[in-house]
């Protein structure tokens, strides 16, 4: 599995974007932040909450200099019904990547043997393709973009400002701290 830190290796697959069968390369996106989002299945319960929510915010996310890649183990095909059926699926635009041999889902630790499927997995890639943060949970538990967002935020403040951290909690705009031996014990 990846590490924090570690650079991510290239991968590739086919998705559905923007109405169309595409091949997508990790490296199409070097030079902005990504969000490689994974999820159990298409034509599930919480999924299409969680990537309605991600649709909802892919606009801020772009002005953020963040791109979405969304995966599972369903072929691109499917995604394409999934987004020809589905209301909150229609508003999705960005890539969905399929991922049916779970070569993906392997790279980055969410793929479950026995079912075939992704746990929910959100990792964040700084421009460089570096892991800067991640978070897996069981598939019952659903994501927030909020969240998801406000740590995409500290990362790129961090990256920014070197010597920096972001406490708990912390949004744009509230103090950061400088670590340093004049901190310790006094926080």
């Amino acid at each position: 599995m990846l590490r924090i830190n570690e650079q991510v290796p290239e991968f590739e697959a086919k998705a559905f974007h923007e109405n169309k069968i595409k091949k997508i390369k990790l490296s199409d996106y070097k030079g902005k932040w990504i969000v490689v989002f994974f999820y159990p299945a298409d034509f599930t319960f919480v999924c299409p909450t969680e990537l309605e929510e991600l649709a909802h915010n892919y606009e801020k996310l772009k002005s953020m200099n963040v791109e979405i890649l969304s995966v599972s183990t369903d072929t691109e095909f499917v995604h394409k019904a999934w987004h020809d059926n589905s209301p909150a699926i229609k508003k999705v635009n960005f890539p969905m990547l399929a991922d049916p041999t779970g070569k993906i889902c392997k790279l980055f630790g969410t793929y479950i043997r026995e079912e075939g499927l992704a746990l929910r997995g959100s990792f964040i890639l700084d421009p460089d393709g570096i892991l800067k943060a991640y978070e897996m949970h069981d598939n019952s538990i659903g994501r927030s973009a909020d969240e998801l967002i406000r740590k995409i935020q500290a990362a790129q403040f961090v990256k920014e400002h070197g010597g920096e951290v972001c406490p708990a909690n912390w949004k744009p705009g509230s103090k950061t701290l400088k670590p340093g031996l004049d901190l310790v014990g006094k926080i």
